[in-house]
């Protein structure tokens, strides 16, 4: 059985702390289909077919500017290809067959 890019999951693993919480939470708020799991020391976020990270969202949760770069101190790794990763938005999806 084959599964399509739409339907094969993405994620992130975040190291689990009081400042990646907000970020955690504004993931999950714009991703209704991802599935969160905490792990000791973790939080591995993963979602069928795209992950999206808005800075808008995480910015409304963390109540301060926050820059899409600072996610690269909030990951321990991910699964998928970064498809976007601008100032607004990082998108994490596979490649299409």
């Amino acid at each position: 059985m084959t599964v399509s890019a739409e339907d094969r999951p993405v994620g992130v693993d975040i190291q689990e702390n009081e400042q990646n919480r907000p970020v955690i939470e504004a993931i999950e708020a714009d991703n209704p289909k991802a599935t969160v799991r905490y792990l000791p020391g973790m939080v591995r976020i993963q979602s069928p077919g795209e992950l999206v990270i808005n800075r808008e969202t995480v910015e409304e949760r963390l109540g301060r500017e926050w820059e899409t770069h600072e996610f690269q101190l909030a990951i321990i790794s991910y699964f998928g290809h970064i498809k976007e990763w601008d100032d607004d938005q990082i998108r994490i999806a596979w490649d299409r067959p």
